[in-house]
């Protein structure tokens, strides 16, 4: 599971009030909204929808309540609250996702069978751990300045932790009510009838020089141990797209028959591809008697909605996005392109719930990179950046041990919360994965 738990050695939490100590009340009050939010993307659920997983990749919404609070209880208020007693003793085993050295876990792909604890105690499991969480934080000025620096290290972690579960939340509840017949809506949408104003743009391209630059996380703001050490590497001259390609362009390669044309494939790919007998993106269903784009629906969190030309394709796995990109003529870009091509543009405030529509908006045809609506893959292997090296302790096991048969996806999402990404960051899944906002961004060689 990329977005996953991560440690950060060069950690940097709301820092510094007084004489090297961590601001505890600004840090008390992120705490308090991102646990409140992810609370509020759970509330139209309801103890049905919040039990079921619907795949063994994704997990329960009621397990992504209980783990990201047992991440606080397990990492912080065990080394931290004195006279800690925990509030129940068998979520130590219950919510641990794969923290070996933690202890015992329930297996990953059993999570929908853990009818009990029922939702309305995970909720009072929540709610027991903030309180503690809060008295912690207010009475952390009288320990010593390393206590407290640990302390804020791995809450600033845990919040961001929390974050890449509300993503996930949302994607596992979306496959979970595409399962269903009705396609029924996780929210309702004002903006989903809303028509374009214009065609998509014509692709444009920015240029890379050949050079060698420097990549990696540096600075004082919040990285994973993954993004760092920042490092020098030689580009060749390219080309990089100014946005992913979207439903319409996709859409080609679907009714011109690249889903059955394996030039356009690789090798394991195209095995993959006609075991699972695909034919177009995951959440997009063909409509009787239709044709071009109005024959077609795809699945959003607001249920059935017609397919948008000008939206970014997404859905797609590595595999899928590697043979569009042979079939356009181009390829995808390396971690390494994508990173100087979008280092020297802003990046936009993804606000999580302040998109209506929580799908990726229409492009615009402004001569600067689109970024933040879909996760892209590029063809860069997950691996370990020069002088990586593993954290101590059981919070140092989730990101190194993943660091094999995976690619690289930059960029964000319109569901990656808040100020969550940034230029460095380095989300991870194996080539077959679908259920997340993955798409693509075309490169091509100068």
């Amino acid at each position: 599971m990329p977005m996953r738990e991560a440690v950060d050695q060069g950690l940097q939490p709301m820092m510094p009030a007084h004489a090297g100590q961590p601001d505890w009340a600004s840090l008390a009050l992120q705490y308090e909204r991102v646990r409140a939010h992810t609370q509020r993307l759970a509330a139209s659920l309801s103890a049905e929808d919040a039990c079921v997983q619907s795949m063994p990749d994704a997990s329960p919404a009621k397990w992504h309540l209980a783990h990201s609070s047992w991440f606080f209880e397990t990492f912080v208020l065990s080394a931290h609250q004195l006279g800690h007693s925990p509030f129940d003793a068998s979520f130590r085993m219950l919510f641990n996702s794969y923290y070996q050295q933690v202890g015992a876990r329930h297996p990953r792909a059993q999570r929908g069978l853990l009818t009990r604890p029922p939702l309305t105690h995970v909720m009072a499991y929540r709610a027991a751990v903030d309180a503690q969480m809060q008295a912690l934080m207010a009475g952390m000025n009288i320990r010593s300045v390393v206590e407290q620096r640990a302390a804020a290290q791995i809450i600033a972690l845990g919040l961001q932790h929390e974050q890449q579960h509300q993503e996930l939340l949302l994607t596992d509840i979306k496959h979970l009510l595409s399962c269903h017949p009705l396609w029924p809506a996780y929210a309702s949408d004002g903006l989903a009838n809303a028509i374009a104003e214009s065609a998509a743009t014509n692709l444009s391209w920015q240029s890379i020089e050949a050079g060698v630059y420097a990549i990696g996380h540096a600075g004082s703001g919040f990285a994973f141990d993954n993004e760092m050490p920042r490092h020098s590497v030689y580009v060749q001259a390219a080309q990089i797209a100014l946005r992913p390609v979207s439903n319409g362009e996709y859409l080609r390669f679907v009714l011109e028959g690249g889903y059955s044309q394996p030039q356009w494939w690789l090798s394991e790919g195209w095995d993959w591809c006609q075991a699972q007998q695909l034919s177009h993106p995951w959440y997009w269903r063909a409509l009787e008697n239709g044709s071009g784009a109005e024959g077609w629906q795809e699945f959003s969190l607001h249920g059935a909605t017609a397919l948008d030309v000008l939206r970014p394709v997404c859905h797609l796995s590595y595999f899928e996005a590697d043979a569009y990109a042979r079939w356009a003529g181009a390829r995808l870009p390396t971690e390494m392109e994508w990173e100087v091509a979008m280092g020297g543009h802003a990046w936009p405030e993804v606000l999580l719930g302040a998109n209506p529509s929580l799908h990726p908006e229409p492009m615009t045809g402004d001569l600067a990179p689109v970024i933040g609506q879909v996760w892209e893959w590029t063809q860069s292997s997950y691996a370990a950046y020069p002088g990586f090296r593993v954290a101590d302790g059981a919070v140092g096991e989730y990101n190194g041990k993943f660091m094999v048969n995976q690619y690289v996806l930059r960029g964000g999402s319109c569901l990656t919360p808040a100020g969550h990404a940034r230029l460095t960051y380095r989300n991870f899944f194996p080539a077959t994965a679908r259920w997340q906002m993955t798409g693509l961004r075309l490169a091509r060689d100068a």
